[in-house]
């Protein structure tokens, strides 16, 4: 077993795992922040992605031990104060989702793309960013929509990504 230390959503917490744990496995099962889903173990469906160090990362390919001292932001650490960060908020209104499994991670690339690119995305760029996060239930029209709708209100000075460093 290895001890690993890291910060999750903003606070401290280390856990004794094994070296061949995975991050996912280490936030769903040892610290129980089931937001983070497995959808494939392959890293080709993105239900798993989380932020580390403020970068999107496919949290089931992923080794625990390599994220010893980073910072890792789930999708219960957007969320601030019981007020939905604006990228779920937008999910919500614009009813980017179906069944639900994919919407934590398909926010949280959401998130990291407006980081990347800013806060004026066409339909294109969503798209093309999107590759490597499936949703099984819908045909993207929706999830297109609430992520140009959560840019845009990620722009207007709403609450940014809360870091662990804060």
């Amino acid at each position: 077993m290895t001890t690993v230390s890291l910060t999750v959503n903003g606070k401290a917490v280390s856990a004794n795992v094994d070296p061949r744990t995975l991050l996912v496995q280490l936030l769903r099962e040892n610290l129980r922040l089931t937001g983070t889903h497995v959808g494939c173990d392959t890293s080709q469906c993105g239900a798993c992605v989380v932020h580390l160090d403020g970068k999107a990362v496919k949290s089931c390919t992923t080794l625990a031990v390599a994220v010893d001292g980073a910072s890792v932001t789930t999708i219960e650490g957007l969320a601030h104060d019981g007020t939905l960060h604006p990228m779920q908020e937008a999910f919500r209104e614009h009813h980017g989702l179906q069944c639900g499994f994919c919407t934590p991670g398909m926010i949280m690339a959401a998130v990291d793309m407006v980081n990347r690119r800013g806060h004026t995305l066409d339909e294109k760029t969503i798209r093309e960013d999107l590759d490597g996060n499936i949703c099984r239930c819908t045909g993207y029209h929706n999830i297109v929509k609430a992520i140009a709708a959560g840019a845009e209100a990620m722009g207007k000075g709403a609450a940014p990504v809360r870091q662990a460093a804060e």
